[in-house]
């Protein structure tokens, strides 16, 4: 073999010049595509493939892929509701008959059953909104409507709570639910409230989804005493929040033109 040299500076560098052969590297090319794929190539394969029906452009991460194909699936449903022409109104009423349904398996203790329909009743609830949007229906009395309801729908599901333990002669978890259900209510109340006094009150922690998640946690794993727990005491805490940050905005003077007129 020839070698050929080379001079860097003051050190001399030998390479070998090696022959190209026209064949071997026609081999190696065919070698090179038939070389089976790896994990990481199959899984850019099967992200290209998802990602053009679905009209996506990147999914970095598995729980990105689950939520965008969730995504396109209530799209297609809230877009075959709007063709329908259904009134918004009667998917939110829907929601409300079907919390009900979910209050009913809490009064005879079947918790899993209840956490279950809570879960489809809150799909629902999600549908309304989306579905009053795609219509172009969205009006001032669709929102009471569906913040009325809401309050009715949670107050079922804590009266089949009460009607449980009363029944089972558990006095203590009667007490808890009554003062889970007064802090279920006053942390919407205390909002409302608020709100027709200073522009905006969304300080603390307890709102309706979160008490809703918990309630199905408590349903599935059947740990509904140690939910009730957590419900009365963040909602309470988060009432008296509220009520403290509405008298620091009212006392730095930031409330609603309407309120200032009528003083």
């Amino acid at each position: 073999m020839d070698y050929l040299p080379q001079r860097q500076g003051c050190v001399q560098i030998l390479f070998p010049m090696r022959p190209i052969c026209p064949v071997a590297a026609q081999n190696r090319r065919r070698t090179h595509r038939m070389r089976p794929q790896s994990g990481r190539s199959i899984w850019l394969s099967w992200r290209r493939a998802v990602s053009f029906p679905l009209g996506l452009k990147t999914m970095g991460t598995f729980t990105g892929a689950i939520g965008a194909g969730s995504k396109w699936c209530i799209d297609r449903i809230v877009s075959a509701l709007a063709a329908t022409g259904i009134n918004p109104n009667l998917l939110t009423f829907l929601g409300l008959v079907v919390n009900f349904g979910a209050a009913a398996a809490f009064a005879v203790g079947q918790f899993r059953t209840g956490a279950v329909i809570i879960f489809c009743a809150g799909f629902l609830d999600m549908l309304d909104g989306q579905v009053a949007r795609r219509q172009n229906r969205v009006t001032a009395f669709g929102a009471f409507y569906d913040s009325t309801l809401d309050r009715y729908a949670d107050l079922a599901l804590y009266l089949g709570l009460l009607v449980y333990y009363s029944v089972s002669g558990r006095t203590p978890y009667v007490v808890l639910a009554a003062v889970a259900t007064a802090g279920s209510v006053m942390v919407s109340y205390a909002r409302a409230r608020a709100e027709s006094l200073i522009p905006l009150c969304k300080v603390g922690f307890m709102e309706r989804p979160e008490r809703l998640v918990l309630l199905i946690i408590g349903g599935v794993f059947n740990r509904m005493a140690q939910v009730l727990w957590v419900i009365a005491v963040i909602s309470t805490i988060t009432v008296i929040h509220r009520i403290y940050y509405t008298w620091q905005e009212t006392r730095a003077g930031r409330v609603l033109p309407s309120f200032r007129a009528n003083l």
